[in-house]
C-alpha cells in the first residue's frame, strides 16, 4: 500500500500505516464543487455520499482492520461557530457507520484560531502546524489505530500536525483517509 500518493506524500515526515484519498481536485472541477457545497454552502449530504462511496474501498483494506477510533481534522471553537458545523463530520460518520470504527470529535482539538490555510503556503503551512493541535487523551488510547480524516488534503501540513499530536500517544498509529487530494 505505498506506492499511493497520499502514503508517499508523508514518508520520512511521520510513520503512516495507511494513506488513501477518494478523488484528485482540480481548480474549477467537479470535486472543487461538490469540496465547495459541502464546506461552505452546508450540503453536508455531500459528505455522507462521499463517506458512503470510499467505505466500501476501504473494507478491502486488511491494514484497517486494526483501526480503533476515526478522528477528524478539527476546527477552533470559533470556526465552528461561524460555520455552525465541521465539514467532516458526516463523512467521518458515514466511515464509522459502515466500517463499524467508532467516531470520535474529542480527542483532538485546534488550539489556535487561525485565517484559512487555503492560499497559504508549504512553508507558512509549516510555520503554525507546530502549535495548532492538541491531545487529550487517557490510557485506555495507548497503543491504538487512529483514522485521521479531512476533507482535501493540499500540502499534508495540517494532516501531519495533527498526526504529531496524536502520536504523542504512546504506541499511537497513525492512518489518513481524505475525500480528496490536490494533484501535485
Amino acid at each position: 500500500m505505498t506506492e499511493n500518493e497520499v502514503f508517499q506524500r508523508f514518508y520520512g515526515r511521520i510513520p503512516l500505516e495507511f494513506g488513501a484519498a477518494l478523488f484528485y481536485f482540480h481548480k474549477k472541477g467537479i470535486v472543487q464543487e461538490m469540496m465547495h457545497q459541502l464546506k461552505y454552502k452546508g450540503n453536508q449530504e455531500v459528505g455522507t455520499l462521499v463517506g458512503e462511496w470510499f467505505a466500501a474501498e476501504l473494507q478491502q483494506v486488511p491494514l484497517l482492520q486494526t483501526v480503533d477510533y476515526i478522528i477528524p481534522v478539527p476546527l477552533h471553537k470559533k470556526r465552528f461557530r461561524e460555520r455552525g458545523y465541521n465539514q467532516v463530520t458526516t463523512f467521518g460518520q458515514a466511515l464509522s457507520d459502515h466500517l463499524n470504527i467508532p467516531y470520535s470529535e474529542t480527542l483532538l482539538q485546534r488550539k489556535l484560531y487561525t485565517k484559512t490555510q487555503t492560499k497559504k503556503s508549504l512553508l507558512g503551512r509549516a510555520d503554525l502546524s507546530q502549535t495548532l493541535f492538541d491531545i487529550e487523551f487517557s490510557e485506555e488510547f495507548t497503543g491504538k489505530h487512529f483514522l485521521l480524516i479531512d476533507d482535501v488534503m493540499t500540502t499534508g501540513a495540517t494532516l501531519e500536525a495533527c498526526s504529531k499530536a496524536l502520536l504523542k500517544i504512546p504506541e499511537a498509529k497513525i492512518s489518513i483517509a481524505c475525500m480528496a487530494m490536490a494533484h501535485s
